[in-house]
């Protein structure tokens, strides 16, 4: 439990976000007739690469990366840190290759594009992926691992804390639009930022420094947790070649082709701005395995040292074994370690990644369901009508996402559980858009029977998973199966596309690279600030980082 002015922080914390929200979602000023769906949904393609940076990264980054990635690190070390760090990766091939096509077909979702490229069952199709994923996968694991938090420091019931946080949230988001979310999860990612970078600084000198657990890892056989890239059959299952294969494949989805990710580039105000973006967010994106993943692996550090208690984490197993519950690492950290008054500015970093992360979500359910759904079906309605039609679908999905929270709270590690969920649905998304973007001859039909077939396939692999973990399937790493469902959708699309050879339009010709340097003619901004200059800038620095971490 946390003291009263602690209390007293994270309470104006939440009150001052929602009032920024609210604020700059109603000074806007005045939109003209016809554009307020475009105001709202995409802030009037008014945003600049740091907010586009900031706001990516904070959309990604939420209460359960904090949590579950500082269990990570007291589990297995650095090793979940790769899900952070080849992020940078597929950034890259955002700004290179996705962006300059969002951009010049001027579209304000990702189904949309689809539709210019392939056809409208491909369109349909992936728009109700993308929003199932975002209410699951967005919304619901974040409130989970919000509301195990709020309950262990605050001793309020689960369900209250997410339903209170779900409202505030909800209100500047369906009022204020792109524009509102934007501008708060820029602050929330400071507030992130700084709040994990106290915790850090408190461990690592409560440990005694670097070669203290370096020392400590030596002596108690440990020091293997250091290590980002691990051999063939480690019992992480994931080996160093499980990374380069298959988090690829959940990545392009996530980062070049997720509705709620991608949107804060199509609200990009050029071109420049839209590329630069990401490639700022990739260099963010640097920063969680220290501030993260490593916390967690100093506090295993400080339990070694005998410096951290971890009792009342511990329960026994049906064996009568005594085990650790390193769910609550994170929390037992702020409340051992932090001194009152920071405790405040850590919930309310712990607050922040919760509200960024659904306030993007929602926003990107709304521009989906009124674009790709309602539009699609009564496409003389104003856009007035859109706008109440997002604000309507946001808050049902809010509810929905409560609702599921008993069933995803069956995980025992809520990021690997999001992960392997991702390791299903992403497959047939990730072949089509590759595939769109690099393949004159992918065609339409091709596209559609892979994302029929191969969502079903993914989605009967993982039911199987499920109901017979023991069996030769059941016990192929996440990681491994998503890279081998996706070969499965790729040679079925290349096959398809023979099959049911393609016939573009006038707008799928403009869609696809003529050849793989044709990306790179733009100029850009001159300078460092050039997009292929740091595309250079962070591949490089990514290399280094994982030589030293090898």
């Amino acid at each position: 439990m946390i003291k009263n002015l602690d209390i007293v922080i994270s309470v104006f914390y939440i009150l001052g976000i929602v009032g920024i929200g609210l604020w700059s979602g109603l000074s806007k000023k005045k939109v003209l007739p016809g554009n307020e769906s475009k105001d709202y949904f995409l802030a009037g393609k008014s945003l600049r690469w740091p907010m586009i940076g900031l706001a990516l990264f904070a959309t990604n980054i939420s209460c359960l990366h904090l949590v579950s990635l500082a269990q990570s690190g007291f589990d297995t070390g650095l090793l979940n840190g790769n899900f952070e760090w080849m992020a940078a990766f597929t950034l890259v091939l955002l700004s290179l290759f996705f962006v300059p096509f969002y951009i010049k077909s001027k579209v304000a979702t990702l189904p949309d594009f689809l539709e210019k490229r392939y056809n409208k069952a491909c369109r349909d199709w992936l728009a109700i992926i993308s929003i199932v994923s975002a209410v699951v996968i967005h919304i619901a694991f974040s409130f989970l691992a919000g509301g195990i938090v709020l309950k262990t420091l605050f001793g309020v019931n689960m369900y209250v804390s997410v339903m209170v946080i779900a409202l505030l949230t909800g209100i500047y988001t369906i009022i204020g639009g792109l524009r509102a979310v934007v501008i708060t999860e820029s602050i929330q990612t400071i507030v992130l930022l700084s709040g994990a970078v106290i915790i850090t600084i408190l461990c690592y000198n409560k440990m005694g420094g670097w070669a203290s657990m370096v020392s400590t890892l030596s002596s108690t056989h440990d020091i293997n947790k250091l290590s980002m890239l691990r051999p063939a059959g480690d019992a992480s299952g994931m080996p160093w070649y499980a990374i380069f294969l298959g988090y690829p494949v959940l990545g392009i989805w996530y980062w070049c082709a997720d509705q709620t990710i991608v949107q804060r580039v199509l609200g990009a105000k050029d071109e420049n701005n839209a590329r630069v973006g990401p490639l700022f967010c990739g260099f963010i994106k640097i920063l969680p395995v220290f501030i993260f993943v490593l916390p967690g692996l100093m506090a295993f550090v400080l339990v070694k040292k005998g410096m951290f208690d971890v009792s009342s984490l511990q329960s026994l197993n049906a064996a009568g074994e005594t085990i650790v519950n390193t769910k609550g690492i994170y929390t037992l950290m702020i409340t051992q370690l932090v001194p009152m008054g920071l405790v405040g500015i850590l919930v309310a970093a712990l607050l922040s990644g919760l509200m960024s992360q659904i306030s993007g979500a929602l926003n990107s359910i709304a521009t989906l369901v009124s674009y790709d759904l309602y539009k699609r079906f009564r496409p003389q309605t104003s856009d007035t009508q859109l706008v109440k039609t997002g604000r309507i679908s946001a808050g049902i999905a809010l509810i929905v996402s409560v609702a599921l929270l008993p069933l995803i709270n069956q995980y025992e590690s809520l990021f690997n559980g999001l992960n392997d969920i991702i390791a299903h649905i992403a497959p047939p998304i990730t072949t089509v858009f590759v595939l769109g973007i690099f393949w004159k001859g992918a065609s339409a039909k091709s596209a559609q029977y892979t994302l029929w077939i191969g969502s079903a396939m993914g989605a009967v692999v993982f039911i199987l998973d499920k109901l017979h973990p023991d069996t030769v399937m059941g016990r192929i790493p996440f990681m491994m199966m998503a890279f081998y469902l996706c070969c499965i959708c790729l040679i079925m699309q290349v096959v398809l596309s023979y099959a049911f050879p393609v016939q573009h339009t006038s707008e799928s010709r403009e869609l696809y690279w003529k050849s793989p340097l044709e990306p790179l003619s733009a100029k850009g901004w001159k300078g460092i600030g050039n997009y292929k200059v740091l595309s250079l800038i962070l591949l490089g620095t990514m290399a280094v980082l994982y030589w030293i971490f090898r």
